[in-house]
């Protein structure tokens, strides 16, 4: 009975490695000849499982199953890093640490806007990534879900603005700061996505630089695209640091589950800095309001210039057309008709009323 792909998680023989797990690329493959089956794709979805005790991290990598049981020593916890698991990956992290269920369907459902939220015992954060992509002039996001208890911290991330290796590397060569429990690995975690707001607030000022001169050049340009786009990505960014300063300031401030007191200070410095990129976003989004009306004004004023030009050049060619009309309606009787002196005085008179509105036009900034 063929019961069609399925999605396979194989349990290694030795306790120490990670999980691995296998996806068809096509999940409508049948297999051939009976014999070679489907064909797989690996991807890794547990990044690391490990358990740190007194700030020192414990060879090699647990399972997750059976994880939190490690953690029974004072001090000890267990700090577990997935990366875009499915719901059904995520169900056997999700019984091991007793997440709560309405916290899992955020982080598997992504698209969430920044926040902190309490239940029993655990701290659900969610949180923006972000990184500039400077070619396409826009903003990469990413999200990372954290569940927070008193001996674990489960970390999941979603998109590619976000690396956190190098947060556990940094953090493994910190056993004073780890030795304060998962709160450290929280506070490192934040801090390396906010450090990171930085470089994304200096490329969108590099390109908003550019529109503003771009927008006061003599050159004639019309940047109101590239001010719009700039204009939305600079919004979304900052409903995103705008809403991350709220969890901020509750770390900071107020005695949360799983976060000591002598943590919370650490919380301050993360604080500030979301708190600043907020703030600049805000005058980005101001002043890029302020240039897009500018360009608006001077397209007007500029079309203003044109006409006033059409209307000037109409002007002069009027006097001339309307002469040459009226002798060119052939009647008999016309002054100069017949005379060897007509045509030479009615050219130079209508030279003269084109010169004349010429001049008058040019000094006028017409022309």
């Amino acid at each position: 009975m063929n019961r069609g792909p399925q999605t396979t998680v194989l349990r290694p023989l030795n306790p120490g490695l990670q999980y691995t797990v296998l996806r068809p690329l096509n999940p409508g493959l049948q297999a051939r000849g009976g014999a070679r089956g489907p064909i797989w794709q690996n991807r890794s979805v547990i990044v690391d499982c490990a358990l740190y005790v007194d700030g020192h991290r414990r060879p090699g990598s647990l399972p997750v199953e059976g994880a939190r049981a490690a953690a029974t020593a004072p001090g000890s916890f267990v700090w577990v890093g997935l990366r875009e698991p499915s719901p059904e990956e995520f169900d056997l992290v999700r019984e091991e640490f007793g997440l709560h269920e309405l916290a899992v369907e955020d982080a598997m459902t992504a698209d969430q806007r920044p926040k902190l939220e309490v239940y029993d015992h655990t701290l659900f954060i969610a949180m923006k990534t972000a990184r500039y992509l400077d070619q396409e002039e826009e903003v990469d996001f990413g999200e990372i879900f954290m569940f927070l208890g008193s001996d674990f911290i489960v970390v999941v991330r979603h998109g590619e603005a976000a690396e956190l290796a190098s947060v556990r590397r940094s953090l493994d060569s910190q056993p004073d700061l780890l030795s304060r429990g998962p709160a450290a690995v929280l506070h490192g975690i934040m801090d390396r996505v906010v450090d990171a707001y930085g470089p994304v607030v200096l490329g969108l000022a590099k390109d908003i630089d550019e529109v503003e001169r771009d927008v006061f050049s003599p050159e004639w340009s019309n940047p109101a695209e590239r001010i719009y786009l700039l204009k939305r990505e600079v919004l979304e960014f900052h409903a995103a640091a705008r809403s991350l300063v709220e969890p901020l300031e509750r770390l900071t401030r107020y005695a949360l589950p799983a976060v000591d007191e002598d943590t919370r200070r650490y919380f301050s410095d993360v604080y500030d800095h979301a708190a600043k990129a907020a703030s600049q976003l805000e005058q980005y989004r101001d002043l890029l309001t302020s240039v897009l009306e500018a360009n608006l004004a001077q397209i007007g004023v500029r079309q203003n210039e044109d006409m006033r030009k059409i209307s000037a050049w109409v002007a002069v060619a009027v006097v001339p057309t309307l002469i040459a009309g009226i002798y060119g309606m052939n009647f008999s009787h016309m002054p100069g008709l017949r005379s060897d002196w007509g045509f030479p005085v009615v050219g130079g008179f209508m030279a003269l009323v084109a010169g004349t509105l010429y001049w008058l036009f040019r000094r006028s900034d017409w022309l």
